[in-house]
């Protein structure tokens, strides 16, 4: 009976274990967040350099420059998940469930993407990816607001809500060229900045 009620202890005792590392455990999406920020962040700031004509190139320019910048995060997403792979938390149930949400905001972004050049491509009407940086935006303020919710940390909601306002700025300068120098302040607020915080609270230890 007495070495039942050990194994019964050891077994609480092991379940405590994983929830205090579920909810202490440090968010390992700081390096892509800081990564996606500063590749579409210097995206959009090309993207407005062409069509506002501080550069002269092809019609095509665009196209290829967000190939480009999508081809760039995808290596560097690559690289960076193995990095944080050998980091203390990385199996804790705070970051399967935040890296879920970002991972599903990363797809719903890059098919809606991918949905609007087809448009794009059919009807040659490319009206319609001025709508993109406002969906962006909500993308992130959803999966921030997700994050908010896991980790119940403030600052994480308030971001969150500070992405759905940007979704909202953005749209305002539709039709714009401004717009893309307005999307670069955003994401650097919504990512960069917030991407920083997380890395500096990430151990430094590889287990």
């Amino acid at each position: 009976m007495t070495r039942d009620t050990q194994a019964i202890q050891d077994d609480i005792a092991y379940m405590r274990a994983l929830a205090h590392e579920g909810r202490h455990a440090p968010l390992l999406a700081g390096p892509v967040l800081v990564a996606a920020a500063v590749v579409f962040g210097i995206a959009n700031l090309g993207q407005w350099a062409l069509l506002s004509g501080v550069i002269q190139a092809s019609p095509w320019a665009p196209v290829w420059l967000w190939l480009g910048a999508g081809a760039v995060f995808g290596l560097a997403l690559s690289v960076l998940v193995r990095r944080m792979k050998g980091k203390p938390g990385f199996n804790s149930s705070g970051n399967r469930a935040v890296g879920a949400a970002w991972s599903a905001v990363g797809y719903g972004i890059f098919v809606t993407w991918l949905g609007l050049m087809a448009m794009g491509l059919k009807s040659g009407d490319w009206s319609a990816m001025m709508a993109m940086p406002t969906i962006v935006f909500v993308a992130y303020g959803s999966a921030w607001m997700i994050a908010g919710q896991m980790t119940r940390l403030r600052w994480m909601t308030v971001t969150g809500l500070l992405s759905y306002a940007g979704a909202i700025v953005v749209g305002w300068f539709a039709g714009d060229t401004t717009m893309y120098l307005v999307f670069t302040a955003v994401i650097f607020a919504v990512a960069l900045v917030p991407g920083l915080i997380l890395m500096r609270q990430e151990p430094s230890e590889v287990v």
